[in-house]
Parts: C-alpha cells; structure tokens; sequence
C-alpha cells in the first residue's frame, strides 16, 4: 500500500475534496525525526482554498480523520504528523513482501512498451578503459530499472567502428606494425601504433593526409583497407566481449557506426527533399536558429559524413525497427548539447519516436585524480581493474572466512560487485575519482557492505533450519524493526524514482539505508530467540535478504548467501 497516498486521499476527503488528492499527494512530506511521525502534510497550501489560518486547518483534518491505519494524528502548528499503525503496517508489507518475493516493487507503468538503449559503444581497436565503465553499468542498470516498471529494453552497443580514426590506424600499422605481435596481443599493439601516429603527426603532418587518404579508400570498398578494419574489429569484439562477461552485461544489437553506411544517402536525400538541408561555406547544415543552437554541419564540404549523419540514420533506423516510445543515450555530459541538436533535427524530419529521445548524461571518471586518454596513452584497463579487485576480495575472503566453500566464485561476485557499485553507488551526473582499495572494504558506502549485510541475513535464516515462518500475521513494532519495515514498504516508490529519472543511484543508495538499518537490528536484537515473536522476526530477516538482493540485481551486482 502507498501510505503517502492513503495520506492525500483522506486529508483531501476531510476538506470535502476542495483540493485534489493528486495536489495533497505532491506535498506530504516524510518527517526529519521519528517524533513527528511517520508522514506529515503542511496546511500551507489550503489556506488561501479554505480562507483559514493553517493551524485550524491542520486541527480539522487531525480531527476528521478515522482509520485504523494511524495509531494516530497528531496536529503540530500547521503540520499534520501521521502516525502508522505499526504492528498492523508491518503484518501487510512482510505478507507483501515474502508473497512477490523478487517480483515486490514491479509495475506496469511502462506498458511493455518499447526502450532503446544506445550504451557503452567503444571504439574497435582500442581497449576498454575505465572510462568505459560508466555508461556500460550505468546503461546495463537503467535496462533492468525499465524491465521492473514494465518496459521492454533494447541494449544497442552502437560500436565506434568506424570513421578517420580507422585510417590513422591502418596507416600506422602499415608502417610500424607487426602481424605476429597483432596476432600475439593485438588490443596492446594496435593502441601502442594508435599512441604513435598522435606523438608522431604533430612534427609529421603528412601522415595526416595519408590516414586521410586510407579511410577515404575504406568508404571506397578498397580491399587491402576493408581486410585490416575487419580483422581489427573481430580482434576487438573479442576483447570487449570478455570484459563484459566478467561484469555480466549483454547486449540486444552490436549495430556499430559501418552499419549505417548504406543508409546515409537516405538521410542526405530526406533532409534535401523536406527542403532542410542548406550550404553553408560549401558545407551542408540544418538551420537550428528557431531552437536557439548552432547549426547541425551535416556533410563537410567534401562530402564526408559525420557523425550527426550517422546517428540520424540510427535513429531512423530504431524508429523503424523497433517503434520505441523512449530513445536513451547514455553518452558523457561533455555531448549535452550535441544531443540537442540532434533532438532538434530528428523532430524537423517529423521522426515519430524523436520526443522520447532522451540523453542520460553521466560526469567524468578520474582514477586517482588522472583523466583517462587514449591518445595519450593514459589508460587504466577495465579488464585488469577488474581482475585486481578480484584478487584483493580473494585475500580478504580468505581472511575472513577461510573455510568458506566457494571462495572463488564469491571472490569473482565481490570483486567484480565492488567496481560496479563504486559508480553506481554516485549520482551519474557528477563526476568520481574512482580508487579501488575504498570500493573493496566491507564497512562503508560499498557493494561489499550491502552484500555482506544480504549474507548475514542469509546466515540467520540457516540457522533457523528452514522453519516456516512464512505464513500467518507477522506484527511487529519497535523502533529498529520499524525502521526496516519502513524501508521495506518504500521499495516500490524507490524503483518508480530510479526510473523516472533514469537513476541507478537512487537504488544503490536505497541498498545501503536498508542494509545499515538491518546491521543496527542485528547488532541489537536476538533474532533467533524462541518466543512467540520468532516468526515475525525471521520473515523481517527474510524480506530484507530479497530486497537487498533485487536490490543489487537492479544495478547489476550480484549477491552471494555466504561471504
């Protein structure tokens, strides 16, 4: 039950429904301290409906209001404090809860509607960094958050493979590069001549002009050129695919940059025929003065396309294919404006699905105060920051608990669990520094922590031997175990929230006041006590262990039953 909205219903019922519910529901708050109740509404707003002073207003509806829902309805100056019926709340949320199970908190909002999710996209012949982390997980989290509010997710890794990057690639290789090393280590070599071309061109502006000329004979169909990019891109595709497989990500469609090549002239001819394309220095633009932003260069003066000609193709081709009611890009806030002007073109082209185009900015990622490049060669290597952290939750696993069964396996879920949620953990619009040695630790804002709390809960309910406790009302009150069934009971509106603004943080930051509140009630209750209240309290122990674990699923994380 939405209580927030059981609230609305009958403040709004004790004015004789001067005001919607919808307006009351928009105001009731959740108080700073527990002795002001559990949900409180200000009288402010009905004032000036009512013409009394918020004061009387808040006595009336503290008054009028007859529920069994509220132990009780407390009127303090011109607030409305709302206290829940503990035991009676907390037997309806366990029920809830130990009855849906992992289903608790899904809806149909979405309509099974369908969601395109334009992610990770690296660039072939480069490795995965870490800063390629964010949009991957990000992404990844956001599509399971759609699945839960009924929507149906398209990933789409739009793999950067192609574009003159391909012909400063095939030019180095040519002349520095070695089959055999390639064929040894070939995301290593294949940066290692990438890094070269860029130290090498600013005293060598010729080699410019020839990378120029190889990609130019790429678009061309020039064998020699077309066999080095194919087998540059199978050897990445490799790579990458390894790395995803240790995060556990998966992808609808890998439809990269080539694939839109064919397409191209369509979007040049439609833009031509709804008279949109203009010159402009001997370029051809998409006047975007009417939306105040710059004009989108659609060919350069020789022709090439770019990479707004691309993803206007892309878009078409989405729209097409899968008739999405939302596009998102989960693309770095640095292309915020770029993705406004594409907005802007698509919605001139008359594209039906171009409102639903959503760009999911997320800040940059710093590892230990460095910004990542490529072109430099400043890189820290997603795969090997991953096998680190793996490594460093082996040593601490096996201190910890060193007769644990499958140290392995629960060494690769903390691990791999403690990066994902070290980003997942922040707001993704603002930027992180991301240090390893501080995700891992098991006290903390960490993934360690929430799973370590989901084990020990798990614990407990071993030690029960599986008794049943799932049946029957479970009341229970105090003040810890409220805290908990508050949390319980917030979980639904916690996955509208994330998903509404497509927010994994929001479920990450859920995770850990759940898992802190559930750590203070076992550091101070005797769970396993036999009395007449055993049962309830092992279906609270139960109904945190499945939210802190779909919890975790939401972001990706998994969450092992013994640490």
């Amino acid at each position: 039950m939405d209580y927030k909205q059981l609230v609305a219903d009958t403040v709004a019922e004790a004015i004789d429904n001067q005001v919607s519910s919808a307006e009351i529901y928009a105001k009731v708050e959740v108080p700073k301290t527990a002795q002001n109740g559990d949900l409180a509404f200000p009288a402010f707003m009905l004032a000036q409906h009512l013409h009394q002073n918020p004061k009387e207003i808040a006595k009336h509806i503290a008054a009028s209001i007859k529920t069994d829902v509220f132990a009780k309805i407390v009127a303090t100056g011109p607030y409305v404090n709302f206290f829940l019926n503990q035991e009676q709340v907390s037997a309806k949320v366990l029920e809830t809860v130990l009855t849906e199970r992992d289903h608790y908190g899904d809806n149909h909002d979405g309509n099974n509607g369908v969601v395109t999710i334009d992610m990770s996209s690296p660039n072939i012949a480069k490795p995965m960094s870490m800063g390629h982390l964010r949009s991957t997980v990000i992404g990844n989290s956001i599509a399971k958050i759609l699945t839960k509010n009924g929507y149906r997710p398209i990933k789409d890794n739009h793999l950067g493979d192609w574009g003159t990057q391909f012909g400063k690639l095939i030019t180095a290789y040519l002349k520095w590069g070695n089959e055999e090393d390639v064929k040894r280590d070939p995301i290593h070599y294949l940066v290692k001549y990438y890094v070269e071309f860029h130290e090498r061109d600013e005293q060598e502006p010729e080699l410019d002009d020839e990378a120029r000329e190889w990609f130019k004979k790429l678009e061309d169909g020039d064998p020699k050129a077309v066999k080095l990019w194919q087998w540059f891109r199978e050897v990445s595709l490799e790579a990458f695919n390894q790395t995803y497989r240790k995060l556990g990500v998966d992808f609808d469609t890998y439809n990269g940059e080539s694939f839109y090549n064919d397409k191209l002239q369509s979007v040049v001819d439609t833009l031509k025929q709804d008279g949109l394309l203009e010159k402009s220095q001997g370029a051809s633009v998409v006047d975007l003065s009417d939306q105040d932003l710059n004009p989108a260069l659609i060919l350069k003066s020789d022709g090439a396309s770019l990479y707004v000609t691309r993803d206007i193709a892309t878009a078409i081709y989405r729209d097409e294919t899968y008739h999405p009611v939302m596009n998102l890009y989960v693309v770095g806030s640095e292309q915020t404006y770029y993705f406004k002007q594409l907005k802007a073109v698509l919605q001139k082209m008359g594209l039906q699905s171009a409102a639903g185009l959503h760009h999911v900015p997320f800040g940059l990622i710093t590892v230990n105060g460095k910004k990542l490049s490529t072109r430099h060669g400043n890189i820290v290597l997603l795969n090997e920051v991953l096998d680190e952290s793996v490594q460093m939750a082996q040593q601490q696993i096996s201190e910890k608990n060193p007769n644990l069964a499958n140290q392995e396996q629960v060494a690769e879920e903390v691990g791999v669990g403690a990066v994902i949620f070290g980003d997942l953990k922040n707001a993704r619009i603002d930027s992180i520094d991301f240090n390893l040695n501080e995700q891992l630790k098991f006290e903390g804002e960490t993934g360690p922590y929430v799973q370590y709390a989901h084990a020990r809960a798990e614990s407990v309910l071993a030690k029960a031997q599986d008794r049943d406790y799932a049946a029957g009302q479970h009341r229970l009150s105090g003040a810890e175990a409220w805290e908990i069934i508050k949390l319980l009971q917030a979980f639904p509106a916690v996955v509208k929230k994330a998903n509404a603004e497509f927010e994994p943080s929001v479920i990450a930051k859920y995770s850990l006041r759940l898992a802190k509140a559930f750590n203070k009630y076992y550091a101070h209750t005797k769970i396993l006590t036999p009395d007449d209240q055993l049962d309830a309290r092992l279906a609270l122990v139960k109904s945190v262990s499945l939210i802190l674990k779909e919890s975790l699923r939401l972001l990706g994380v998994q969450a092992p039953d013994e640490m």
